[in-house]
Order: C-alpha cells, then sequence, then structure tokens
C-alpha cells in the first residue's frame, strides 16, 4: 500500500505578526545593550584594588562613558531618520560588542576609558533609535491602539536594563570565574546574538530619494519656552548626577566604608535605583504635570537627604531607602521633564529640543560626580558628599522657582 503526502503552502506571516515579533525583539537588545553599559558598575572596586586607581579617577573612567553618549547623541543620535533604524541599531550593539572585547583584552587604564567610550557612543547611537523604532513597529503592529504600550516598553528596556546590568554583573564576579572576563564575555555573547536577531526586524524607515546633507544634531528651543525649558533642563541633570553617583563612587563607599566585599551588594543597590526609577515612570503617566513635578521633587529631595545621611553615618538601609526614594524622584521628574519639552516643542523640533534635555542629563551625570572625585582628594566622604547633596539640592529649588515663575507668567499673560 503507497501513501501519499498533500503539500500545503506555507503560511507567511502576516506584516502585524512580523511587526509584533519585532517589536520584542528590538525590546530585548535595547535592554540588553543598556544592560552592558553598567556591568562595569560593581567591578570598579576590583580595578581599583588591582591598578591603585582613586575615586577621581573612577570618575574618569565614568566620565568617558557619558562623553561617548553626549558626542554621539551630537553627531550620530539622528541619523536612523536618514540611514534606518535596523542599520543604526546594529551599528550601536556592534560598539558595545567592541567595548567588551577591549574591557577583556586591555584591562589597564586606557583600555578602560576606551571601552568606555565606545559604549558611550553605541548607547548614544541606540537610545533615540530604539525608542523610535519601537513606536514605528507598535503602530504597524496595532494601528490605532496607541503609544501608551511602546512608551512604557521603552522605558522599561531604557532605564530597567540600566538596572539590570550591575545585578546580572554583581552575580557572576561573586559566583562565577575570573570575575573581570566573564560579565564582558556573556554579555558580549548575548549582544551578537542581538545583532543577528535585529537583522529578522522589518525597516520602518523609507529612504526618501531626495538629496541629504549630513549634519550635526541642532537643539532647538522656542524663545518664548526657555524658562519651562531651563527648568526641565535642570531636573535632567539633577536626576541623572544621581544615577552617575550610584553608578560610580557608590560600589566604593559599600566596599571602602561599610566594609561590605560584596560584588551582588553593590549590583543590587544600583538594580534598586534604577528600578524604582522605570517603575515610578510607568506609575507616574497618568498623573497631571503639575503633580508630576511636585511629587518628583518631593521624592528627590528626601532621597538624597537619605543618601547624604546614610553615608555620614554609615547606615546600609538608609543608603537603599535614600536610593529608591530617589531613583524614584528621577524617574517621576524625568517623564514630566520630558513631557514637558515635547509640550512646548514645535512638532518639526521636538527631537532637536528632546536633544538638548538628553546632553544636559548625560553632563549632569558626568560632571557633578566628577567634581565630588575632586574633592574627595582633599576632603572625607562624608563632608564629600554633603557638599554633593547641598549642590544638587540648590540645582532642584532653583528649577522648582524657574519653573513657578515661567508658570505664573504664562498665567498672567
Amino acid at each position: 500500500m503507497t501513501t501519499s503526502s498533500v503539500s500545503r503552502p506555507r503560511v507567511l506571516p502576516t506584516p502585524s505578526a512580523t511587526h509584533r515579533r519585532g517589536f520584542w525583539i528590538v525590546t530585548a537588545v535595547f535592554a540588553a545593550t543598556m544592560a552592558y553599559a553598567t556591568v562595569p558598575t560593581p567591578l570598579y572596586v576590583i580595578y581599583q584594588r588591582q591598578q591603585g586607581f582613586s575615586a577621581l579617577m573612577i570618575t574618569v573612567i565614568f566620565a568617558a562613558y557619558a562623553l561617548g553618549v553626549v558626542v554621539s547623541l551630537l553627531l550620530a543620535g539622528h541619523l536612523s531618520d536618514k540611514v534606518g533604524r535596523r542599520r543604526m541599531a546594529a551599528i550601536a550593539v556592534v560598539l558595545n560588542v567592541l567595548s567588551a572585547v577591549v574591557f577583556i583584552g586591555w584591562p589597564a587604564l586606557p583600555g578602560l576609558l576606551v571601552g568606555r567610550l565606545l559604549s558611550g557612543l553605541g548607547i548614544g547611537m541606540l537610545t533615540a533609535t530604539a525608542t523610535a523604532h519601537l513606536a514605528e513597529l507598535h503602530r504597524s503592529a496595532r494601528p490605532g491602539a496607541g503609544q501608551r504600550r511602546a512608551e512604557v516598553v521603552s522605558t522599561a528596556a531604557n532605564i530597567g536594563g540600566l538596572g539590570l546590568g550591575p545585578l546580572v554583573s554583581g552575580l557572576l564576579a561573586e559566583y562565577a570565574p575570573q570575575p573581570l572576563l566573564t560579565p564582558y564575555a556573556s554579555f558580549a555573547v548575548v549582544l551578537v546574538i542581538g545583532t543577528l536577531l535585529l537583522a529578522t526586524v522589518p525597516e520602518t524607515v523609507q529612504p526618501s530619494g531626495r538629496e541629504w546633507r549630513y549634519r550635526p544634531q541642532r537643539i532647538a528651543v522656542p524663545t518664548a519656552e526657555r524658562g519651562r525649558f531651563s527648568a526641565a533642563l535642570m531636573l535632567g541633570f539633577v536626576g541623572f548626577a544621581m544615577f552617575g553617583f550610584f553608578t560610580s563612587l557608590a560600589p566604593q563607599f559599600v566596599s571602602g566604608q561599610l566594609g561590605i566585599h560584596s560584588f551582588v551588594v553593590s549590583g543590587a543597590l544600583a538594580f534598586a535605583v534604577f528600578a524604582a526609577s522605570a517603575v515610578a515612570q510607568m506609575f507616574s503617566a497618568r498623573l497631571g504635570p503639575r503633580v508630576q513635578e511636585v511629587l518628583g521633587t518631593v521624592l528627590l529631595g528626601a532621597g538624597l537627604v537619605l543618601v547624604v545621611a546614610a553615608i555620614d553615618a554609615t547606615v546600609l538601609p538608609m543608603l537603599v531607602v535614600g536610593g529608591i526614594l530617589a531613583g524614584s524622584g528621577v524617574g517621576v521628574t524625568f517623564k514630566f521633564a520630558v513631557g514637558s519639552v515635547l509640550r512646548i516643542a514645535p512638532e518639526e523640533s521636538k527631537g532637536e529640543a528632546l536633544a538638548g534635555l538628553f546632553l544636559g542629563g548625560y553632563f549632569g551625570m558626568s560632571v557633578p560626580v566628577m567634581l565630588l572625585g575632586l574633592v574627595l582628594q582633599v576632603l572625607p566622604l562624608g563632608a564629600s558628599a554633603a557638599l554633593f547633596g547641598a549642590g544638587v539640592l540648590v540645582l532642584l529649588g532653583a528649577a522648582a522657582v524657574v519653573s513657578r515663575r515661567t508658570r505664573l507668567a504664562a498665567a498672567g499673560a
């Protein structure tokens, strides 16, 4: 007896299904790359112990990352609008793979600077590219569904990824062999796989066919709205300054002053701050702008006071609570700042205005922490932290004053 088989036509995925799958691939690659950006956080203590770095040098290494992000935002953050989201995302991920290779093969100070710079360049390219790509993929996968889901997912991938990196790195450094190799190698493998998966994601930018001339990213804000923009910029600066502290100098405090040499504890501390920020951003999305501003300012100020007090009293639980409060405040205030910039910027220059906000944020992530590193050369940690906290609180108060005056002026007009 013979049997015959009937060939069935291959069912091709619908465009919506393809875009839906691409949405989650980009989300995973975005989160993994952002996580890699904070892998060195719990490892700085090892570098410092092996090579005798001062606190200032740790902040310089960290600042190399922020410099890379700033340069990339200015020179390449907007290029995906012209050359395509998928291509720019792949280049950004590959830069972080190269960064991991540098960290593994060149663990001396110059290599650390180059590795962090490469990572920053890649993150500066990826942040705007992946956020825009997720919004466009979501729009194609779920037409008419609104963009809230894409906004929540991109926020979770961005900030949540930054928090996940130190946690995974700390666990690998604590329990896996070769703590200065395994975390970087593990993430390099994940990022290579992610790069290959990006090739299967639909492109959402079609070439216009018009002649295009390259120019760096411009920063444009309407003259009448510079007061509101200044307030948003100061909030972004202050919030990212707290992120800079917890991803550069906080692990040294945990190891040096508290005598806790667990990489897991250092990584979990940074994770708690970033996770609190991501959760607060998502839950504050339904609040009004004024409520966001007040709530975020109060949380950030209270968290900052607790962090400074914890450093002075050398109390880890207080530091954790302060970090969670401060992280929540950063999430809410930055949500308000982004919304404020989007409301005041004309449609044709929203990207340019947002570029200015992110640049201000990354300057906040590097400059105050570097100044703190300088102060630590002449003052003890408690006094240095108090000075850092006082400066950040002054900026936070100034942002509140500028925002109130601008609001009253707008009401009077």
